[in-house]
């Protein structure tokens, strides 16, 4: 029933669980975010509008993961799940490839975990080769996945989130993580 993967503290027998809709909550977050971080960029109105959409749905893959996360495949191994969560982008990208979304969504939603310095995945994608939908999303997702609740930890307030993605800038595209941090201190 649920989709986004968190640990869970406390339930030694499933590392990761899926709350459907925290992940709702969780792709408008990215979307609003990066629909604003693309106009602070002064991307077209298109792509500003497209990457609305690649928020939405940037998880997307995860869903074809559920009953292997959730524990419905017989003896599932809970050491291997991050291995498949970290599917989630090409499940994804290959669920929607053939439904009419532009190429620009799916490049998006493919490479939102690539990292700027070359240790992301799915193909450790760096600098300028990931392309820029994903290098927003990729800041957006991590700043909404720390601002907001997990069954875990409590949402971290917003300068400790600022503070722990610095600590981590070397993932971000320096341009896209400043045109963040502008709409971000706007919306103060």
């Amino acid at each position: 029933m649920s989709t986004a993967p968190t640990i869970k503290a406390g339930t030694p027998d499933r590392l990761l669980e899926f709350d459907l809709s925290a992940e709702l909550k969780h792709g408008i977050a990215v979307s609003n975010l990066a629909y604003a971080v693309a106009q602070e960029l002064g991307l077209p109105y298109e792509q500003c509008y497209e990457l609305a959409e690649a928020g939405m749905l940037h998880d997307i893959g995860k869903l074809k993961l559920r009953s292997y996360i959730n524990g419905q495949e017989q003896d599932p191994m809970v050491i291997e799940e991050l291995k498949y969560v970290r599917m989630h982008s090409a499940l994804g990208y290959e669920e929607l490839k053939d439904q009419g979304y532009s190429d620009f969504i799916l490049q998006s939603i493919l490479y939102h975990h690539e990292n700027y310095d070359g240790s992301g995945y799915p193909e450790n994608k760096s600098g300028d080769d990931i392309p820029i939908g994903a290098r927003i999303l990729r800041v957006c997702d991590v700043f909404c996945a720390l601002s907001s609740d997990r069954p875990y930890r409590k949402a971290f307030d917003k300068k400790t989130v600022m503070e722990l993605m610095i600590d981590e800038v070397k993932n971000f595209d320096m341009e896209v993580f400043l045109a963040f941090q502008r709409v971000v201190h706007k919306e103060q």
